[in-house]
């Protein structure tokens, strides 16, 4: 029974460390492939949801109440940091005083360590403002 905890735990952890998007150091990146820091136009899934948001969802959930590795996203817009119900968060961002708007969320997903150090959130950014905006547009409509 032990065993299945861990290789869930494993699991877990790999899909979660997988949202930074870089390549392996022993894999380069394919060339064919944007760098991060060009503006790719991604088209929504079938939900609404920008294809940038893959990387988010690997720890937060859209549906209010629902938790993962993060926090529900649902409702943050226009919210104080650190004030979903039921999720615990680090001191920092409880601390931070930031409300979640458009200069707020731009500013925290180029690079949240850097933004809020302490912070539970590991994500190291993202370098593109047009996916930027895509995701904090997206984000303003999950109630």
């Amino acid at each position: 029974m032990r065993k299945t905890t861990t290789t869930g735990a494993l699991i877990a952890l790999a899909l979660a460390l997988s949202a930074c998007g870089q390549p392996a150091p022993d894999k380069p990146a394919d060339p064919a492939t944007p760098a991060a820091s060009e503006s790719v136009a991604a088209a929504p899934d079938a939900g609404g949801k920008p294809a940038s948001f893959v990387q988010c969802a690997t720890c937060h959930a859209v549906e209010k109440g629902k938790h993962g590795v993060g926090p529900s996203l649902a409702g943050i817009y226009g919210a104080k940091a650190g004030d979903v119900a039921g999720y615990a968060f680090s001191e920092p961002i409880k601390a931070s005083g930031l409300t979640w708007d458009d200069k707020t969320l731009d500013a925290y997903l180029t690079n949240p360590m850097k933004m809020i150090p302490g912070t539970k959130m590991t994500y190291p950014g993202m370098p593109d403002p047009a996916k930027r905006k895509e995701l904090i547009d997206y984000i303003k409509t999950l109630k």
